[in-house]
């Protein structure tokens, strides 16, 4: 592919890509509006936001392994269409059962992350690499903030189906580009794909991630979440035996073992606990009316503006990672982001009464995504044969969706478990919560502690197949 290109190349993997961070939290804000206009419940209207979740923690490691397979571009394309037709099908909705298919539809597009990965280590120039990885990376959590700060002014402007509408528009343009422009990688994996794993896969990530997703308006200790819990585990367990016995299996557990892959695997899912429930409560905190003793009585938009910070810091953060990844490594920008991470949270259970605080804490907050996510691609992409590419990322993305639900899940009970008559948490639940979020941060900067430290010459091109034992180690 000639150099010259790879610009192109790069904006239409990092357009996808932030269109479907972006639809994450773009959603979050516009429930409540989406819950009157469609005439349903809360409860259902939280529908919209967990069938996305769990139809992208399903679709991602899948169509991973999928583009290792059968091509990274040919799958590129098709998750694109397919994230297309779902933001079409949620802009022409005419009821909460079909808005809701929709956002499953539109989860599919949680391939575009470890698909575009692929893409840039197979195309672009091994020195290259690591900035690329970077960026992207930035544009991914930029993304999820630019859903948060964008959401109020659309639904204030516009109506709540813009914030579909101008999806469509944009992910139309991707497509014709990516069919034009974007090449084919060379780099296929050996195999097929075993459809008995992706089954069980899937299975248990469903098993897995619902009752934590709805544990707290079903009950921890009901049957469904107690029973969801036990088909979880005893699924894991039959994915992990069929997996280990498959000539071609859907996540190679022999990459998985690698120990710059478990130890990055362990500090995704600490960090996402931490970052997708900050995500997920902030926003409400300020939104609190002040008679309550805290929060702002904050705005949608209002609330989206103190969150800018956050956005802003991340994208920058996630760009210089990648000149900075050259000179200190991926593991200590990893273990840097995790710790700011911490220090921001520690510092907001302290002290949130003025809004300069929570906006400060936005930032540096911002800072440690940036770093941490650019280095967790990094150091997985460095670490795994390029056949393996697709699935590695895709399942060190899921692990860090995983944690976010845990994470939320848990912050969820110490925020709630006490409220005021007005039914209003206390300002303690959300001093608790912030303290716990602080803890599984800095939890996470130990996992990247742990991540091994060795040199080796990156090759001067990709190799058409390697094997875990001769995968290239770039990990500093």
């Amino acid at each position: 592919m000639p150099r010259k290109s790879t610009r192109l190349t790069f904006a239409v993997l990092a357009t996808g890509a932030g269109v479907f961070s972006m639809l994450q939290s773009l959603i979050a804000p516009a429930l409540p509006t989406l819950q009157h206009a469609l005439h349903t419940s809360q409860s259902t209207a939280t529908w919209v936001m967990t069938a996305y979740l769990l139809s992208a923690s399903v679709f991602t490691p899948i169509l991973g392994r999928v583009g290792d397979l059968i091509g990274k571009k040919r799958t590129l394309v098709a998750v694109l269409v397919t994230v297309l037709a779902g933001c079409l099908l949620a802009a022409l909705a005419p009821n909460i059962g079909v808005l809701i298919v929709a956002r499953v539809v539109q989860g599919v597009g949680g391939a575009l992350v470890p698909l575009s990965f692929g893409i840039i280590r197979d195309e672009f120039a091994p020195a290259r690499v690591p900035g690329s990885i970077s960026n992207l990376s930035a544009v991914i959590a930029a993304g999820g903030g630019v859903g948060m700060v964008a959401a109020g002014p659309i639904v204030s402007a516009l109506d709540y189906r813009w914030l579909f509408w101008i999806p469509v528009g944009i992910v139309a343009v991707v497509v014709l580009i990516a069919l034009r422009y974007v090449p084919e990688s060379p780099n296929r994996g050996e195999g097929n794909v075993s459809w008995l794993g992706a089954v069980l896969l899937s299975s248990w990530l469903v098993a897995l991630l619902l009752p934590l997703s709805k544990a707290g308006s079903w009950g921890w200790g009901s049957a469904r979440v107690v029973g969801l819990f036990a088909v979880a585990v005893a699924l894991f367990a039959l994915w992990l035996a069929v997996e280990a016995r498959s000539r071609s299996p859907l996540i190679d557990l022999r990459i998985m073992r690698l120990p710059a892959v478990w130890t990055t695997n362990l500090a995704a899912l600490l960090f996402g606990a931490g970052m997708y429930a900050i995500w997920s409560f902030l926003p409400g905190f300020v939104q609190t009316p002040s008679t309550v003793g805290y929060g702002f009585g904050a705005s949608v938009t209002a609330s989206g503006l103190l969150m800018l910070p956050m956005l802003v810091a991340m994208f920058v953060s996630g760009v210089l990672s990648g000149r900075l990844e050259p000179r200190v490594g991926a593991k200590a920008l990893l273990t840097a982001g995790a710790a700011l991470g911490a220090l921001a949270l520690g510092f907001l259970a302290l002290w949130h009464d003025e809004r300069w605080q929570v906006a400060f804490v936005a930032g540096v907050f911002g800072l440690g995504i940036g770093l941490a996510f650019a280095s967790m691609a990094n150091l997985i992409v460095a670490s795994v044969p390029a056949a393996q590419t697709g699935a590695a990322t895709g399942m060190n993305a899921n692990i860090r969706t995983i944690g976010g639900s845990i994470g939320a899940a848990v912050t969820g009970v110490l925020v709630t478990g006490r409220l005021q008559p007005s039914g209003l948490p206390y300002d303690s639940g959300y001093t608790h919560g912030f303290t716990l979020l602080a803890l599984l941060c800095l939890g996470a900067a130990l996992a990247a502690l742990l991540v091994p430290v060795r040199r080796a010459a990156r090759p001067s091109a990709p190799a058409a197949r390697e094997t875990p034992t001769t995968a290239p180690t770039l990990v500093r």
